[in-house]
């Protein structure tokens, strides 16, 4: 089977300025595909040629595929569009509200499963429109969702799993973004030879399992008080909070205990959430 879709991928002119490339593995094929379950409605981001699709087709209930690509389409349209329970938007995921799209009626009741194989460019933008950002309480398109299946650059996923035990370069926005409504793991890792054409690094596949609730209650100042730590690294917690603008700095941290010299880095979205708390009575 694998020599099936290399020949199929080899024959199609993959785009770089749409981060093509085509997972032909079988074995991860159907690693991925085995997630989706018969009663599960599954929303695919960048279906591309339908390998993973058509696994997907066979195991779950309902199948949505988001494809941006014309020529992509045109291939889906021919070989799946017969299926039933096959439902393929010609568009961006990310100008696509969720909700709007063909999912039963009862979906609000048994939450979808999204599978995406996304270009690695728009990773953060795709993450962000699906979980919503870190303040962003009431995202309609997370709360249609229960699970997420996402391949990623290891790299990247390594910094999606991350926590502030881990190195200071894995931590940081990203991994609060990710790990506010969810629990993160890596649940397998796919070597670059594994795409076609193949990508310069290898890749990781990233499991989230979404929660009704975030991991702290949201507060008015803490979406801007991550960005003031992760957006100036390597300052310490007073210097990097005072970059970004905001007064009485010392006293606030004195007042939520912790030290001016502390990194940012190292703290927990417990421990940011306690500083967002304390400067939002001078700020």
């Amino acid at each position: 089977m694998d020599l099936l879709y290399n020949i199929k991928a080899r024959n199609f002119k993959a785009k770089k300025s749409l981060g093509q490339n085509f997972l032909v593995d079988s074995d991860t094929i159907d690693f991925i595909t085995r997630c989706a379950n018969s009663d599960d409605e599954v929303l695919e981001i960048g279906p591309g040629l339908g390998f993973v699709t058509k696994g997907l087709i066979q195991n779950a209930k309902n199948v949505v595929s988001v494809e941006i690509d014309p020529d992509a389409i045109s291939v889906l349209k021919k070989e799946l569009g017969h299926n039933e329970n096959f439902h393929l938007i010609e568009g961006d995921i990310l100008k696509t509200n969720i909700v709007d799209l063909p999912f039963s009626a009862n979906s609000n009741e048994n939450k979808i499963k999204v599978i995406a194989n996304i270009p690695y460019y728009i990773t953060s933008p795709i993450l962000a429109h699906l979980l919503g950002e870190i303040d962003d309480i009431n995202n309609k398109n997370r709360t249609k969702i229960k699970k997420i299946l996402l391949m990623v650059q290891l790299e990247v996923a390594r910094r999606i799993t991350a926590d502030n035990t881990a190195s200071n370069k894995e931590y940081g926005a990203l991994s609060i973004l990710s790990n506010m409504w969810a629990e993160t793991k890596i649940v397998k890792i796919v070597p670059k030879n594994c795409f076609k054409p193949s990508p310069k690094v290898d890749s990781a596949l990233v499991e989230f399992d979404l929660s009704d609730k975030p991991k702290v209650e949201i507060s008015r100042l803490l979406k801007r008080t991550v960005r003031a730590i992760f957006n100036q690294r390597r300052k310490n917690i007073k210097n990097a909070l005072l970059i970004a603008g905001f007064l009485n700095v010392a006293e606030a941290l004195q007042n939520a205990g912790f030290e001016p010299t502390a990194r940012g880095e190292k703290m927990s979205i417990f421990d940011i959430k306690k500083i967002a708390v304390a400067l939002e009575e001078f700020n």
